[in-house]
């Protein structure tokens, strides 16, 4: 049986960097990933944003921490991820909205985020075309933007070969063996292999691989649809995302990348538990409906193609990180809640340095993000 120092469940968002950074340290590190290749859970379905824009300090500074490394990583390794700072934009047309933001604004400042309050007639100039009609203003963030998942996945795998880390795909986790307060082994389908420390970011299947060890994880999938446009002329730069909710959404977002095309996607409004991933009927009318109406331009635009895939979602929209209190060689990277893309790079290197380095510096993303909490309210911007 193959001994490693640390084996990762799932090779996606946030399994990738972490595997790449552990490997960095010196570790001897497995990923078992189901799928035929990596990135083909989550991964692929998400649109690209990464943002530090959060109401929280554990997922700022998380967040803030991925976009230096996503924003340096073709200087530092000379692989593109069609990475832009475009920035984020919420305008509001709500005054009840525009006053929760504001106040949220100066909590957001205090976590170090470089962020503010723009008027009308500055978001018309980031965004040429958006409806001015009843807009109030809105926050804007210039310093965050936006990538391509597969590209950065891509950066991540070669980097992480290169580091040393062995790949496992078309694999399937079937047990996790347990002896006490230790993991001793997981078995797949296919080998069975041991290590100091097991990890599981095994994204929309984590709650699976935690009831596989006794752990009982609040991680529910649901699903959320996307698409994607023909490349056209750029005409602006910033993540619009409306926070206004309707019978059918609750929010919609997009934006215009390297090549043009615009992304978008919208939450649903009841949830859409579950992990199906085909594409419905209903999508495509419901976000053309909510886009024209906020910015007439893309009217004419041609949708190219739609896709669907699935948020880990935990009942207070934080993600789980940390070790399980009855299990002291497991560590959970787990329910990222559609944010695995932005989040990763920046926990993955956190997590290394917990583990390896056996730091406390990130105790207080630890203490907030801990699987222990009482997962109460919300968070104000997933």
């Amino acid at each position: 049986m193959k001994h490693f120092d640390a084996i990762i469940i799932g090779a996606g968002s946030v399994g990738l960097p972490l595997s790449y950074y552990l490997s960095l340290k010196g570790n001897d590190v497995a990923v078992i990933d189901k799928n035929h290749s990596y990135g083909r859970g989550e991964n692929r379905a998400a649109i690209g944003g990464i943002r530090a824009t959060h109401s929280d300090p554990a997922k700022i500074k998380i967040c803030q921490l991925s976009i230096d490394i996503i924003k340096d990583i073709e200087e530092s390794h000379g692989i593109s991820v069609n990475w832009i700072e475009g920035g984020y934009l919420y305008p509001i047309f709500e005054a009840e909205k525009e006053k929760s933001l504001k106040e949220l604004l100066v909590k957001q400042k205090s976590y170090g985020l470089n962020i503010d309050w723009i008027s009308p007639e500055e978001i018309i100039k980031l965004v040429p075309g958006i409806n001015p009609n009843g807009l109030l203003g809105g926050t804007y963030s210039p310093h965050d933007g936006y990538a391509s998942p597969l590209k950065t996945a891509g950066a991540y795998y070669k980097l992480s070969l290169k580091a040393g880390t062995t790949f496992y795909f078309d694999e399937e986790v079937v047990s996790m063996q347990r002896d006490g307060d230790k993991i001793t082994s997981v078995k797949t389908d296919k080998r069975e292999i041991t290590a100091d420390i097991y990890i599981n970011a095994a994204g929309g299947y984590a709650r699976e691989i935690g009831q596989m060890c006794g752990l009982d994880l609040p991680v529910y999938p649901d699903s959320h649809e996307a698409g994607v446009t023909e490349p056209v002329k750029h005409f602006f730069k910033p993540m619009v995302v409306d926070l206004r909710s309707d019978n059918q959404s609750a929010n919609f977002y997009y934006y215009q990348n390297e090549d043009g095309q615009i992304l978008f996607c919208v939450t649903p409004e009841p949830s859409i538990l579950g992990k199906d991933a085909d594409s419905t009927s209903e999508f495509l009318p419901l976000i053309s409906r909510r886009m024209i109406a906020l910015h007439p331009r893309l009217k004419n635009i041609r949708v190219r193609r739609t896709w669907r895939g699935m948020y880990p979602m935990t009942p207070d929209g934080f993600p789980i990180v940390g070790r399980p209190k009855d299990i002291s060689n497991m560590f959970l990277a787990v329910g990222m809640c559609g944010q695995g893309f932005m989040l990763g790079p920046g926990l993955g290197k956190i997590i290394s340095e917990i583990i390896v380095n056996k730091t406390d510096k990130y105790n207080l993303i630890l203490d907030q993000l801990s699987l222990y909490r009482k997962f109460e309210g919300n968070e104000m911007l997933k």
